[in-house]
């Protein structure tokens, strides 16, 4: 196995586990626990699955630290085709990392009203359930900025997949297509009230989710082939 092979291998390995990660924290353990119209019941879920709750939170940190790896083994690999890209990828997927583990903070706040902290004795608990569904909502809210980057950084990606000649042209079309369709989401729910209401919010980001596992899929099965570089204004 060629050095070129190894690396995309190790790039799609790194990039199953941040998929992998992000569908449990972000996807999972929502779905197990959160129940937005009904306060009450998600605080009962939370508190008597703390243990879930935990490992959704290790599991966005593991995800975290797994996608700040994930861009500087990607720049390894496509740097020839385009430096200049290759380097606007690894910025802006980098400048999500810190916002996303600040943004985590929501959720150990949760876990302290769960735990039921001393100094929280003041309040009710009707005030504390108000007060956790505020926090989670808030967790979203940040999710919902940190997307700006999980988006953009897929362009530049997208362009180098595309023009790179060994990894598959329609995999770097899906990829920029998820840059405009990340972006579309954010502003969506930014701008239009009650957005997710919409058919069309539950498919604006398919065409990422199509490109990055494809692309994960792709680097950690087939590597690069052997196939010819088609080196383009190298760097």
């Amino acid at each position: 196995m060629t050095i070129e092979n190894k690396t995309a291998r190790f790039a799609g390995f790194i990039y199953l586990m941040v998929i992998l990660t992000g569908f449990f924290s972000l996807m999972y353990v929502p779905s197990q626990l959160t129940v937005w119209k009904d306060p009450e019941l998600t605080f009962q879920n939370i508190s008597s699955s703390v243990q879930l709750f935990r490992l959704g939170i290790a599991g966005s940190m593991l995800c975290y630290i797994a996608f700040t790896l994930l861009p500087l083994v990607l720049y390894k690999l496509l740097k020839n085709v385009n430096g200049t890209y290759a380097k606007l990828m690894v910025i802006l997927a980098l400048i999500s990392v810190p916002v996303s583990f600040i943004n985590l903070q929501s959720k150990f706040s949760v876990l302290t009203i769960i735990e039921g902290a001393d100094y929280l004795k003041a309040f009710n608990i009707e005030q504390l359930q108000s007060q956790v569904m505020f926090l989670l909502n808030s967790y979203n809210k940040g999710i919902l900025i940190v997307q700006i980057f999980w988006g953009l950084w897929l362009f530049p990606f997208g362009y180098l997949v595309y023009r790179s000649g060994f990894l598959p042209k329609t995999l770097g079309i899906f990829l920029m297509l998820g840059c405009l369709g990340y972006l579309l989401n954010v502003f969506g729910r930014t701008v239009i009230p009650h957005f997710s209401d919409y058919s069309v919010s539950d498919y604006i980001t398919l065409p990422a989710s199509i490109g990055e596992i494809g692309t994960c899929l792709w680097l950690l099965i087939f590597g690069v082939k052997n196939k010819a570089r088609e080196i383009v204004d190298a760097d």
